[in-house]
């Protein structure tokens, strides 16, 4: 389930407040200035630090190259 368009545009990291990603579902929300993601469950974008994910640095590099 893609994320709304609407949705994508206001969210953003809690520890920065810059903007995310959206890598899919399965990828979740990419933060490349922290090298983090943060998963969707069910359709549901979850920001808790706590959840995020630290994506190591060839990963970031393959997800900087996806998103410029």
């Amino acid at each position: 389930m893609a994320l709304d368009a609407r949705l994508l545009a206001v969210l953003a990291c809690p520890v920065d407040k810059g903007p995310l990603y959206y890598l899919g579902d399965e990828g979740g929300l990419y933060n490349p200035r922290l090298r983090r993601t943060y998963p969707v469950r069910d359709g549901i974008p979850v920001m808790l630090l706590d959840e995020a994910i630290e994506v190591p640095a060839e990963e970031a590099e393959a997800l900087d190259a996806r998103i410029a």
